[in-house]
This record gives C-alpha cells, sequence and structure tokens, in this order.
C-alpha cells in the first residue's frame, strides 16, 4: 500500500471513529470529525500532512501526493 492510500485509510477510520464515538460516547466527539476534516483540508492545498511524515518514518513506500 503506498503512502497515499495509507493516509486517505487512515483518515477514513478516523473519521468512521469518530462518528461511532460521537453516537455512542459522548457528542463531543464531533470534533475529532472537524479536526480531521480540516486537517484533510489544509492539507489539500499546502501538500503538509503530519500522518504522511509518520506514516513515511513507518516505512511506507511514498506515492505521488506526499
Amino acid at each position: 500500500m503506498s503512502l497515499d492510500r495509507s493516509v486517505l485509510a487512515f483518515a477514513g477510520v478516523m473519521v468512521l471513529l469518530s462518528v461511532v464515538l460521537t453516537a455512542f460516547v459522548s457528542p463531543l466527539f464531533v470534533w475529532l470529525t472537524v479536526f480531521v476534516g480540516l486537517n484533510m483540508l489544509q492539507s489539500a492545498f499546502t501538500g503538509f500532512c503530519p500522518a504522511a511524515m509518520v506514516f513515511r518514518k513507518l516505512g511506507i513506500k511514498p506515492g505521488c501526493a506526499f
């Protein structure tokens, strides 16, 4: 799996996890969804993605986007 797909998969898991936590634990977990969404938006404009940096250090092969 490339770095690009890893980042997208991680973002998807985080959004789904935050929705489940919002529904079953506390409505305040909606802020996790907001954080993930804002991070994805700023990454689209700047190219800076903290998750991509972490995955790169873990040895995942680079992709086209990051």
